[in-house]
């Protein structure tokens, strides 16, 4: 019969600790790496022409496509040397045929899993593609 003693079982939990380090370090240097942009990227398809646009649209500024107003309030993506997982937290209002504004979205989109939270509408889906910090679209307060 084996015993086991107090310092053997402090050397299997020190070994232990020890090889999970190295995951602890990526999981903190991902998080670290989150770079803030200025500009969100955004495709959307009109379902009764088939035709796909791409739009900018600058962090809390409105764009409209179709019946739909995009809103996003961030767009976080990652340091090149890292894989893009590209985030944003966006709100999308329709116009209804009366003129009336109505909220039919409001969360995360993920540009990896486009299918996940992208707005799907009965003429509309819009979804996030990426996040950027410049865009050859005016910014809004330069436009004055």
């Amino acid at each position: 019969m084996r015993k086991f003693t107090r310092d053997g079982s402090l050397r299997v939990l020190a070994v232990i600790a020890l090889a999970c380090l190295p995951s602890l370090a990526v999981v903190n240097n991902a998080a670290a790496e989150r770079i803030s942009n200025k500009v969100a990227v955004f495709s959307g398809i009109d379902k009764i022409t088939g035709r796909i646009t791409s739009f900018d649209v600058y962090i809390d500024e409105t764009v409209q496509f179709g019946a739909l107003q995009v809103t996003p309030k961030v767009c976080y993506s990652r340091d090149e040397t890292e894989a893009q997982k590209i985030d944003s937290f966006v709100e999308v209002d329709e116009i209804t045929l009366d003129r009336k504004v109505r909220r039919i979205f409001t969360g995360w989109m993920f540009a990896d899993s486009p299918g996940l939270n992208a707005v799907e509408h009965p003429i509309y889906d819009v979804w996030l593609t990426g996040c950027k910090q410049q865009s050859e679209v005016v910014a809004p307060s330069q436009t004055n």
